[in-house]
């Protein structure tokens, strides 16, 4: 029986980061993953296909260039699944490429089947072939999640589907029912809208991506509406079922029922509420480890679980359910696993957000309403695009971005971006908010001219003038 230093369960953000961390303490180390490609749902359902997805449709489409050349700008005209698949794949074969080629440089041998813990200490490992038996002296689980999918709904992975089989669609529908305003039924209700699809978003809370600073989900909503989408906000379904439609000929379009008594049809309908955890097979009850009903993992501050050498990081453990914060959990797990606590700083508050809807969105930090209810008086600047060169020549002067600035020290409690660049822009406020800087930071260095990064400089301008100080 092999015996490892650590084992990590699942080949997702946090298992891949974990896995060559460990490597790097000069660890022995083996990462299993039960699916037959590398990556989890980062590389092959979520992040890397929805985003490669997002690309391909603002290129195809000419989308992101209208506002420079025309509302009649496009690439191709009659755009097809086809088309996007192949753009994603493309990227998605990179990914398993650049994976495989970080194990093997590390020295993380990969193990493929599923895992099942059979002690403390020893792991099943039921691979295509074979079973084998392993046992190490730590555990890192990363097994991630998948979509929930309720029993009362009728999926059928055509036209009643969760995001996990949108890119395996036929055809382009000409209509949508999408249920979930989160990040990923906002992300993939903008994509369609974009391709022409009529798109009907139902949301059981007031707001979309309900998280989202209000002045900011305001404007997500007109850009939404603006894109043909409509938004049936605080409503709930009821049920969802096929019926048959006669309007010249027969066809089969997916029914709707809402509980305020209004009917949806539409030719598809993708169902984005909630994850659930995928833990029940794990065998943790060998080990003394419990997990809640969607089957998420609670850690401590350190991301143990209540066996000390057992680890989870990644989705498995609930929120924020990020990639970029499962890279980051899986690393710290096992630098405190393996007695490495001086990491450095990591404030959990300061993550940032970024939603790759049309347009992006991103946050860090504080939103107006938060810093309201915790009486932290503040002042906001807005630099609006319409008002930055770089914006105009990209084609895009509808974003904006805002910073909120305490009204008394004048450090930045928040930044929130919407519009072309939104991801990569708000980094620059975050490392501003990490070192304890402040809107002067911004009023008295020099930005690149023209860039989007102009906008903190007169955001800065913006909420300083408010707070009646004199500048130009």
């Amino acid at each position: 029986m092999k015996h490892f230093d650590c084992v990590v369960i699942g080949t997702g953000p946090a298992g891949q980061k974990g896995a060559i961390q460990a490597a790097k303490l000069g660890k022995s180390v083996a990462i299993i993953e039960k699916n037959k490609v590398l990556g989890g749902a980062q590389i092959n359902t979520g992040t890397i296909p929805s985003k490669a997805l997002r690309e391909a449709v603002l290129h195809l489409t000419g989308d992101a260039k209208r506002g420079l050349f025309g509302t009649s700008y496009g690439v191709k005209k009659n755009i097809t699944i086809a088309d996007l698949v192949s753009v994603s794949q493309t990227v998605i074969r990179h990914e398993w490429e650049t994976i495989r080629n970080q194990f093997d440089r590390n020295d993380v041998e990969l193990l493929w089947g599923a895992a099942r813990f059979a002690g403390p200490n020893e792991l099943f490992i039921e691979g295509p072939d074979a079973v084998e038996k392993i046992s190490a002296d730590r555990f890192l689980v990363s097994v991630g999640t998948r979509p929930a999918r309720p029993a009362n709904i009728p999926f059928n992975d055509s036209s009643i589907l969760t995001s996990d089989e949108l890119l395996k669609l036929e055809h382009l529908p000409k209509s949508m029912i999408v249920v979930g305003g989160g990040v990923i039924g906002t992300e993939y209700a903008c994509i369609m809208a974009t391709l022409g699809v009529k798109v009907t978003l139902v949301e059981g809370r007031p707001q979309a991506l309900g998280f989202l600073d209000r002045e900011i989900g305001d404007a997500f909503h007109y850009f939404m509406r603006q894109r043909g989408i409509t938004l049936r906000l605080g409503e709930k379904v009821e049920s969802i079922g096929e019926v048959e439609i006669t309007q010249g000929t027969k066809r089969t379009l997916v029914e709707a029922q809402l509980e305020s008594g209004k009917t949806l049809l539409a030719e598809t309908l993708l169902y984005a509420v909630g994850r659930q955890g995928v833990c029940g097979s794990l065998g943790l009850e060998n080990v003394g480890i419990e997990f809640d009903d969607r089957e998420r993992l609670s850690v401590n501050e350190h991301y143990q679980t209540n066996v000390d050498h057992v680890y989870a990081a990644g989705d498995v453990i609930g929120f924020p359910a990020l990639a970029s914060t499962s890279m980051e959990q899986g690393r710290r797990a096992i630098c405190h696993a393996f007695g490495q606590c001086e990491v450095g700083n990591y404030n959990t508050e300061l993550f940032p957000f970024g939603i790759y809807a049309v347009p992006e969105i991103s946050m860090v930090g504080k939103t107006e309403e938060q810093l309201t209810e915790e009486g932290i008086p503040y002042e906001s600047g807005v630099a609006n695009y319409r008002e930055i060169a770089r914006a105009h020549l990209l084609g895009d002067q509808l974003g904006m971005l805002k910073l909120l600035i305490h009204q008394e020290t004048h450090k930045i409690l928040g930044v929130h971006v919407i519009g072309t660049g939104a991801t990569e822009l708000v980094h620059i406020g975050q490392a501003v908010m990490t070192l304890g800087g402040d809107a002067e930071y911004f009023t008295n260095n020099v930005f690149n001219f023209p860039t989007l990064a102009e906008c903190y400089k007169v955001a800065a301008y913006n909420g300083l003038n408010k707070l009646n100080l004199v500048y130009a």
